[in-house]
Parts: structure tokens; sequence; C-alpha cells
């Protein structure tokens, strides 16, 4: 029914004899009548209503019947995979430094706490009893030379026997091997950096007497550090080395200090079902020290662009996952997607949407296949981008 033919009942009604003949009718049926017309006038005006939604070339509201939904455009971006695991900081390199030799300490040379290059002078124990033992060594070898070479010329001449040139030969090399014993130990009074590093704290003071068991010091290698972390069975098949670690320690809970995995256990430990594996991480400003604990994040997968998509926009229905998509005619779509890694708040799509396609996450369970969609102002798109 048009406006003008709603027009034109209502005048009708109204010029009828029978309204003109109110004061005959009764009050009961005025009120009939009146009823009536309010009937037929509310008809009307849900039927105009009616044409105008069905037809949004003319000037009315497209969106009369559509439902409201917040809706952002699938993203690509970097994703990854990590897991969070404990795991002790170690020094580069580390070693106790003990004395190779018996003997009394005759010099301290370094100062606890700081660096050292390699080869520098450590402790120096008194060799004063070594060089004469030296000496008397070199010239027992020398002696021992001069009759091997008489022994040699008599015996290429057939004048001496096998033994004894046998006898003279090993004598010779006896000799010599205790000049070498001789220069060893009066080498190993002196105590050298095995590299470069920061000494630890002192144990030995200048006259103490000390022996081959006695710790001199420690010295550490802390211009490069490893992270040494126990990882579960489960996540081994998704290591391999030179993948990124990142962690935390609570001296510094505001730096995060990032390395990579050099090391894979090929022996898993019985007990726990765990393989040992290490990174290593820079540390020039020699922060990190041994033994501190490492809050580590060991990222399992990485992808540089990954198809991302809002968690909320998620629709399982049984064993099917599925989303909303939003037409270029604002009309709802279903799609089924498949996801792979869940991170905060969003989930990667490894197939069924494109980037830029538009997908529906707030509203998501008034819709249906088809339906018409009003997308909300981009204030509540907003935390959906960030």
């Amino acid at each position: 029914m048009t406006e003008n033919q709603v027009s034109l009942l209502l005048t009708k009604i109204f010029c009828s004899k029978s309204w003109r003949c109110g004061r005959k009718i009764g009050k009961l049926a005025r009120v009939s009548v009146l009823r009536s017309c309010g009937f037929i006038l509310v008809i009307a005006l849900l039927a105009g209503g009616c044409r105008k939604a069905s037809n949004p070339a003319a000037g009315g509201s497209a969106g009369a019947f559509a439902t409201q939904v917040v809706a952002v455009p699938v993203r690509a971006e970097p994703v990854s995979e990590s897991v969070s695991l404990i795991g002790t900081v170690m020094p580069n390199e580390m070693v106790d430094l003990n004395a190779e030799t018996d003997g009394i300490v005759k010099e301290v040379r370094f100062q606890e706490g700081e660096p050292v290059k390699k080869g520098d002078l450590l402790v120096a124990l008194d060799d004063s009893k070594f060089a004469p033992q030296l000496a008397e060594a070199e010239a027992q070898l020398q002696l021992s030379k001069a009759s091997f070479d008489r022994t040699r010329t008599l015996y290429q001449d057939k004048l001496l026997s096998q033994q004894e040139y046998d006898t003279a030969s090993a004598t010779y090399a006896a000799n010599e091997a205790a000049v070498q014993l001789k220069r060893r130990e009066l080498k190993d009074a002196r105590i050298l950096a095995p590299f470069s590093g920061i000494t630890g704290a002192r144990r030995i003071s200048p006259g103490q007497v000390i022996n081959k068991s006695t710790k001199l010091t420690e010295l550490v290698d802390l211009d490069t550090v490893k992270v040494e972390v126990e990882v579960p069975e489960r996540y081994l098949s998704q290591l391999k080395e030179g993948q990124k670690v990142e962690f935390r320690v609570a001296a510094f809970p505001k730096d995060s200090f990032k390395g990579e995995v050099y090391f894979i256990s090929p022996q898993l430990n019985a007990g726990t079902r765990t393989a040992l594996v290490k990174a290593r991480i820079p540390n020039p400003d020699r922060k990190l020290r041994g033994g501190m604990f490492a809050n580590l994040d060991l990222t399992l997968q990485l992808r540089d662009s990954a198809l991302v998509i809002p968690e909320p926009a998620i629709i399982n229905n049984g064993d099917a996952t599925m989303v909303f998509a939003v037409t270029s005619t604002n009309t709802a779509v279903l799609k089924p997607v498949n996801l792979g890694l869940r991170l905060a708040g969003k989930v990667e799509v490894l197939s069924g949407l494109k980037q830029g396609e538009i997908i529906v996450v707030e509203g998501v369970q008034k819709l249906r296949p088809g339906g018409l969609v009003s997308l909300a102002t981009n204030a509540s798109v907003t935390p959906y981008l960030q």
C-alpha cells in the first residue's frame, strides 16, 4: 500500500456518512472506529518503512536490518613460537688455577677481580732450587752425549759390541729426558694465565708453601657467556643450531639479552627426559656473571611474514574452524580456515584467507551466512590493530 493510497483511505473514513453521524453512534462504536483508524495508520507507516528499507537507492537507510559488527583486515606480520625455560649463565671459559709443582710462593702478580691477558704472569714460585738442578742435568747430558758419540764411532768401526752401544745410547736418552724435566719444573714455577679473562679471589700469599693440589685462584672469560638449559624432549624436533634465544636475569630485570643456540646434546637425560642445550651470548659490558639464573625464551619457530587475525574471530564448529568474512557488499560469508601458531590474542592463519580481507571479530554470534552487516566505527577497531 502506497502513501497516496493510505491518505485516500483515511479521507474516505473521515468523510463517510458514519462519521458525520457520529453523534448517533454510541460511545463504544466511536472508540472502535478510532482504533480501526489507528491500526490502519500503523500498517501504512510500516509498509512505507519496509518499502524504503528495501530500496536503498531511493534514499532510505540501507542498514535498517543490518547487524552491527566490529571487523578488521587480515594482516601480515612476523610471528614466532617460543617456550619459557629456566637456564644458568656460564662463563665462556672457566678454570681453577693450581700450581704444577710443589714450592714456595715468591710473588703474587695479579689483583683480584681484574682483567688479565693470555700469558700474563700470575704467581711466581721460588725457583732457586730448580736452576741448580737444571744446570746439573745439563752437565750430565753433555757428558753422556760425548760418551755416546765416541761409542757410536767405535761401534761403527766394529770395535765395540751392540750391548755397549745400546747402553751408551740409553744413558744419553735418559740424561736428555732429565734436562727436559728440570726445564719443565723451572717453567712450572711461573703460573701464567691460560687465556684472557677476569681473576677471582686470591687463595695464596707470598711465602706460603703449596703443592699441586693448592688452588691459587680462578680465571673466567666473561666477554662471551653461555646459557645452559635443559629442554624437554617434546621440543627437540623444533630445535636446531642457530636458533635465537632471549632471556632476562634478576640483577637486570629491564634488560633483555639475546644469543643463539650452538649446541644440542645428542643424548637425553634418562631421568628427566631432557636434553642439554647451550646458547652463546655476547657480553661486552660484562653484566652477566656465571651462575646467574636466566629466564629464557627459546624461539622454536619464526616466520617473517605470516597472516594473523585476532583470536575472537575464530568460530569452532566441531572439527572445523571458521571465520566470518565481510564482502564488498557488506554481506557476511562463512569461511573455513587452517590455523597455525597461537600468540597473545592473535592466531596465525595458514590457509583460507588472504591479506587485506575483512573478518568479523565482534558480533560473530549474531551473524548468519549471507546476512547484511554494518561496520562499527574506527574507535571499536583500534584495540584489535595494536
